[in-house]
């Protein structure tokens, strides 16, 4: 391929790629709605020729996404020379990677009735394992790992949709605040973790243990502590103060988790005020994961 003029603007390459089953149909339909020209199970080694017929005029095709993974198992071995010429040469690549526990993949393909492509006649944990093998060196080359053992179609789709906003639509880092339950495992993708379960619990008081964070009870008796607004003041005045650097280091996407022990009251609560008093600084969006789980 030859190389780019100088004035020219190099096509956005995403690649995305993982462990089967771990959501890459739902990322690539999430990139396509948002006008990537999207192209499903390409050999990887293809990538450098495909590059070339890429018509040069940016206002043609600007953004690409593919899906590589391993029912090409053949060509995997090429693919980080594939991917390495093409940066080479100028090509703006970035690689994503769905990663996802086996206890999770081995439930959506009980759930779904499918087969495992690496395991026709097997059982799934050997594909899993052999998928895992033949993933390693694109892994390790990836720009972005997303787990998405506790992620929904929905959370992800957002998640893979804000992340890879276009670059010229002029928003800001955008900022997730994420309630969560340890007991359930600390969220994946957390850049920011904080623990609230020194606050008084109301899972202890009987009028509000079968209430929500999101109520104003519940709020009330949370906020209502001083502990509580001292640790919101804190937080608020970290994640303005340090927002801005992560922006220009060219993040995308900053997800502070709050966490108490179930993930109902206390980090829910919290984290709702905390994505109130953050919405003047940029796109803010408040997730509570665990808040219909017992």
């Amino acid at each position: 391929m030859s190389e780019l003029e100088p004035h020219a603007r190099p096509i956005r390459v995403v690649i995305i790629t993982g462990l089967s089953g771990s959501g890459k149909s739902t990322a690539i339909r999430a990139l396509e709605d948002r006008g990537f020209f999207c192209i499903d199970n390409l050999p990887v080694v293809l990538l450098p020729k495909l590059m070339e017929l890429f018509p040069s005029k940016p206002d043609e095709i600007e953004q690409v996404a593919l899906v590589v993974d391993a029912r090409e198992a053949r060509f995997l071995t090429g693919a980080r020379e594939a991917i390495d010429r093409v940066r080479a040469d100028g090509g703006r690549i970035q690689i994503l990677f769905l990663e996802c526990a086996d206890a999770a993949l081995q439930r959506r393909y009980s759930e779904t009735r499918r087969r495992h492509p690496l395991s026709p006649a097997g059982s799934v944990e050997e594909g899993i394992a052999r998928e895992r093998l033949l993933l390693a060196s694109l892994r390790e080359a990836a720009d972005l790992v997303v787990d998405t053992s506790e992620l929904t179609v929905h959370q992800l789709r957002e998640l893979i949709q804000r992340h890879f906003e276009r670059p010229d639509q002029g928003q800001r880092m955008n900022l997730a605040v994420v309630s969560f339950g340890f007991k359930h495992g600390v969220p994946p993708m957390a850049d920011l973790v904080f623990d609230v379960r020194f606050l008084p619990n109301p899972y202890f008081v009987p009028e509000l243990r079968d209430h929500p964070g999101t109520e104003a009870a519940v709020r009330e008796h949370v906020l209502g502590h001083p502990a509580a607004q001292e640790l919101l003041a804190q937080v608020e005045r970290f994640v303005t103060t340090f927002r801005p650097l992560y922006d220009r280091e060219g993040k995308s996407y900053l997800t502070v988790a709050i966490g108490c022990t179930g993930g109902r009251h206390r980090s829910v609560a919290i984290a709702e005020e905390l994505g109130r008093r953050l919405q003047g600084g940029g796109p803010v969006v408040v997730r509570h994961r665990d808040l219909g789980r017992s």
